[in-house]
């Protein structure tokens, strides 16, 4: 309440309030009626001079009563509103995230209509990515079962990689054409080289542009040497073994030449049966030179020449002109957020678990046994 005006002569009626708006007068009748606020009483009209001045404090005084508790109740039912707000906003983030996650679980849904089928042998060919064998063959097995999928089309734009992993979608594949008698072809975007190159040659033709990377029919084994600069920097090497063969092109240790042969002979083995199916996948088509097999890698007009592949097209094109069903619906397996979490997670686990071990030492000796 305003103090009153010591200027103000004595018996002066204090100012009359400012009037409410309609919507403090409603909240004002709804606190009243919830019992929160008494009944307002109304000043005597007779009352002397003095009593004219109390009542009118009086009604100044119940009035800023009303007029906080106005406020009190404006205030309440935007703090509702509010958390009103937030909770929907928390559930549909939740709905989001639950569809984000649990989306591609289960998978591509398929028309009824026919159409083309694509996998895709996208990055390196090794356990646990993209291209590893267990995703391939999920996407390989869908797409075969799919009775309106007239052919199968592999789109392939990888540098190769484990030759396990190739090895395993190649003969999966002759399995699958065998069992439900479609043809493969295997589309080459930017290249398909080494072990992609492997499981291009189970399709039935292989299409590649003009500029595409194709071949390196060949096997590597790399890796360095560190015994000239550990000599330099006065570094002992303390291998010890229980076999021979078991520090077999250490880094740190000198070439071992009767080592070093042997890695070459397997080497040599795996080369051979690389060939083998080459030769198996491309059969007369193939115009085999000195440098087929010797790693060499070609441009996509230069493989068409020398039999490494059918000809020019694209994804589009073979869908259209060869298979005759220009619809493609895709049956890779996607990793979902929930897959992708998972796996940084653990990544960051496994690598706070290692300095953990690291800072207590136990890291510091080297196990006999790999």
């Amino acid at each position: 309440m305003t103090p009153p005006d010591p200027d103000t002569p004595p018996g002066t009626p204090a100012p009359a309030p400012e009037p409410m708006t309609v919507t403090e007068a409603a909240a004002l009748a709804e606190m009243r009626a919830a019992g929160k606020l008494p009944e307002r009483a109304a000043p005597a009209a007779t009352a002397a001079p003095a009593a004219g001045a109390k009542a009118a404090a009086a009604v100044g005084v119940e009035a800023a009563v009303e007029r906080l508790g106005v406020q009190w109740l404006a205030f309440q039912r935007s703090e509702r509103r509010w958390r009103l707000f937030f909770r929907f906003t928390w559930l549909l983030i939740t709905l989001v995230l639950l569809v984000l996650l649990f989306g591609n679980v289960g998978g591509p849904t398929a028309p009824t209509s026919p159409h083309t089928a694509m996998v895709e042998v996208r990055g390196e060919i090794a356990l646990g990515s993209e291209a590893s064998a267990d995703r391939l063959i999920i996407g390989l097995r869908d797409a075969f079962a799919d009775s309106s999928a007239q052919a199968v089309v592999l789109r392939i734009n990888s540098p190769g990689g484990s030759p396990v992993q190739a090895g395993i979608v190649y003969d999966e594949i002759l399995r699958l054409k065998a069992l439900h008698g479609k043809k493969v072809y295997a589309v080459v975007e930017e290249i398909c080289a080494s072990g992609a190159y492997y499981i291009a040659a189970a399709a039935d033709q292989i299409y590649v542009d003009k500029a595409s990377l194709v071949g390196s029919i060949g096997v590597l084994m790399d890796g360095f040497g560190f015994t000239g600069l550990m000599d330099k920097l006065g570094v002992e090497r303390r291998l010890i073994t229980a076999g021979s063969n078991k520090g077999m092109l250490d880094p740190f240790s000198p070439v071992d030449p009767k080592q070093q042969e042997a890695a070459k002979a397997m080497l040599a083995q795996i080369h051979q049966q690389f060939i083998s199916v080459v030769q198996q996948g491309r059969g007369d088509r193939l115009k085999a030179g000195p440098d087929t097999f010797s790693g060499m890698v070609w441009n996509g007009e230069e493989a068409v020449k020398n039999g490494l592949a059918d000809g020019l097209g694209s994804l589009d094109f073979v869908a259209r002109e060869v298979v005759k069903a220009e619809e493609i619906i895709d049956y890779t397996p996607r990793e979902n957020v929930a897959e992708r979490l998972a796996k940084r997670f653990g990544a960051e686990v496994g690598a706070g678990a290692a300095r953990a071990l690291h800072s207590m030492g136990a890291l510091g000796s080297t196990s006999p046994l790999k």
